[in-house]
């Protein structure tokens, strides 16, 4: 089975078959996929500048990590495997909600996503992976959703639209 596959699922996420990625973001079907929000003790979120290299989005800023679980791979699994390849990094994470989206880039890809968000703490520094990442940096939750309110067009489109939700969980754990 070609490693490049995503998990094509329903309204519902429920599988229902599986293609290469890049097909299916060129046909802009629905797919399973997770995002990671990584904290210090701080409290600063580690956000990470996509590769130049990358067919969409690229040098755009995101958070921590984001991917795809492979066929048959479990999402707790697909998120580890991919915190360490692409940052060199571990934490416990977990699940706090998912969403659906889609965005259509300017290369006629698409993204259609059933997104996976999980939050993880650790004061590890990452090491990264430059085929995936560019950059890194840590920002404290205000300036963050200053930064992306000044400069939108420098962010995913997914990290902004999952970034409220993500940082009304912290501000909750935080006030507990």
């Amino acid at each position: 089975m070609d490693e490049n596959q995503v998990i094509l699922v329903d309204e519902q996420d429920n599988e229902i078959g599986f293609m290469g990625k890049l097909e299916a973001h060129q046909k802009g079907l629905l797919h399973r996929a997770f995002s990671i929000f990584i904290f210090n003790e701080k409290n600063e979120m580690l956000i990470q500048q996509r590769a130049l290299s990358k067919y969409h989005s690229p040098g755009l800023w995101t958070n921590t990590c984001c991917s795809h679980p492979k066929p048959n791979e479990l999402l707790l699994d697909a998120a580890n495997r991919r915190l360490m390849e692409e940052m060199h990094m571990q934490a416990t994470l977990d699940h706090v909600y998912q969403f659906t989206y889609r965005t259509e880039f300017e290369n006629g890809l698409a993204e259609h996503e059933i997104d996976h968000v999980f939050i993880g703490y650790t004061n590890q520094l990452p090491t990264i992976n430059p085929v995936e990442v560019a950059a890194y940096k840590y920002l404290s939750i205000s300036a963050l959703e200053l930064d992306v309110k000044a400069n939108p067009n420098h962010y995913t489109s997914w990290f902004k639209i999952c970034l409220s939700n993500v940082l009304k969980t912290i501000k909750k754990r935080l006030n507990e």
